[in-house]
C-alpha cells in the first residue's frame, strides 16, 4: 500500500479511484467491511482503491479538550488498513483551513479534483464539511453534480452491539476488553518500547516488563489476561494497568508478567493484547500479600489459556474437511 501525506501525489496520477473517507480509529469490523468493499469495487472497475484519513484527529484541532484518546496510533492504523488491500492511503494533515471547507468545496476540491473519485463508499453516519454540515443525502447530490456515485454501507452489529470507535472506547474505558475485542475483530492491543521500572517487582513480587508511557487509549486500571509479543514470539501473560498503590504513589504504568518464562528479554519493544479482565487494582497491606494475589492471577490466567486452546482444538475437529470433495 502506498501512503502519502499530500493530495498532489494522487492528483498527478490522473487515475480514477474508488474512495472512502474517515478517521478509521481502531480499524474495527465496520471499518474493515467498508475498506474491503472499496477494494472489491475498485478491482471490478480497474480503479485505485483509496482511503482518506486525517492526522491529527479533527477534534484535537477543533476542541482539544474533548479529543479522544486513540485506539490505534497512526503507524498501527496504517498497518491495519494495508491488510484490507487498499492501494493508496492519503493521510491528510487536518488544519483549520481543511475544517473550514464547505461540503461543496470538500467534494469538488478533494474527492473529485484530487482523488478523481468514480465511487465513494461511506457509512450511514458520515458527516463532512464545515461544522459537519454535510450528510449522506447532501453527499449523494454533490456526487451527482461531480460525476461520481455514492454508496452508503449499512451499520455493522455484533451480538446486538453497534460497532463504532466511540462504543469501543467506552468499553475499553470500563475494562470490558473481551467485548471490545469482538467489535474490533481482533484483540485490543497496545505497543511501544520496553523501559526500566523501579525494580519493585523483581525485588518484592515477580519480574515484569514495563511499557513506556503512551498516548493511546488504555483499559481501565486493573489486572488482565494478556498475550505479549516479543520479537515475533507470543507469550501468555498477565498484565497490570495502574498506579502500584501497594508501593506508594506512582504514575500510571503498564507492566506485564510472562507466564511459564525464564531467562532474560533482549527485545526493546513489545505488544500487549488484552483478552480478559481479572480484577480491579488493589492496595495490599504488604508486598507478600500482593505476591500471593499475583500468583492467583497467574493461575487464573493459565486456566484461561488452557480453556482457549481446548476450544480451538474442538473447533478444528468439528470443522468439515474439504479433502476428497
Amino acid at each position: 500500500m502506498r501512503v502519502t501525506h499530500s493530495l498532489d501525489h494522487i492528483r498527478a496520477l490522473h487515475t480514477p479511484s474508488v474512495v472512502t473517507v474517515g478517521n478509521f480509529d481502531g480499524v474495527h469490523l465496520a471499518h474493515q467491511r467498508l475498506l474491503r468493499r472499496v477494494v472489491e469495487v475498485a478491482r471490478g472497475l480497474g480503479a485505485l482503491a483509496a482511503a482518506l484519513t486525517f492526522e491529527p484527529h479533527p477534534v484535537k484541532i477543533l476542541a482539544p479538550e474533548l479529543a479522544p484518546k486513540l485506539l490505534t496510533p497512526l503507524p498501527r492504523k496504517v498497518q491495519l488498513i494495508a491488510a484490507t488491500g487498499i492501494d493508496v492511503l492519503v493521510v491528510l494533515p487536518f488544519t483549520r483551513e481543511v475544517a473550514h471547507l464547505s461540503p461543496m468545496e470538500f467534494v469538488r476540491t478533494i474527492l473529485a479534483g484530487s482523488l478523481h473519485a468514480v465511487t465513494l463508499d461511506v457509512g450511514p453516519n458520515f458527516r463532512f464539511g464545515y461544522r459537519q454540515s454535510g450528510d449522506t443525502e447532501i453527499l449523494r447530490e454533490l456526487g451527482r453534480q461531480e460525476g461520481f456515485q455514492v454508496e452508503v454501507v449499512p451499520l455493522v452489529e455484533v451480538r446486538g452491539e453497534k460497532v463504532s470507535s466511540t462504543r469501543i472506547r467506552e468499553l475499553v474505558a470500563r475494562g470490558a476488553v473481551n467485548t471490545a475485542c469482538r467489535l474490533l475483530g481482533r484483540p485490543l492491543s497496545t505497543q511501544g518500547p520496553i523501559v526500566a521500572g523501579l525494580g519493585v517487582g523483581r525485588k518484592h513480587t515477580v519480574p515484569t516488563l514495563n511499557l513506556a508511557p503512551i498516548e493511546a487509549q488504555l483499559p481501565k486500571e486493573g489486572v488482565y489476561v494478556t498475550r505479549t509479543h516479543l520479537g515475533g514470539v507470543s507469550h501468555d501473560s498477565v498484565t497490570n494497568v495502574g498506579y502500584k498503590p501497594t508501593f506508594g504513589d506512582h504514575r500510571l504504568t503498564v507492566e506485564t508478567y510472562l507466564l511459564n518464562f525464564s531467562g532474560e528479554v533482549s527485545e526493546h519493544e513489545m505488544e500487549i493484547e488484552f483478552l480478559y479482565r481479572l480484577r480491579d487494582e488493589i492496595k495490599f497491606q504488604n508486598p507478600a500479600m500482593l505476591k500471593l494475589q499475583i500468583q492467583e492471577d497467574a493461575r487464573r490466567s493459565l486456566k484461561f489459556f488452557r480453556l482457549l486452546r481446548l476450544i480451538r482444538q474442538r473447533a478444528r475437529r468439528t470443522t468439515p474437511s474439504l479433502e476428497g470433495h
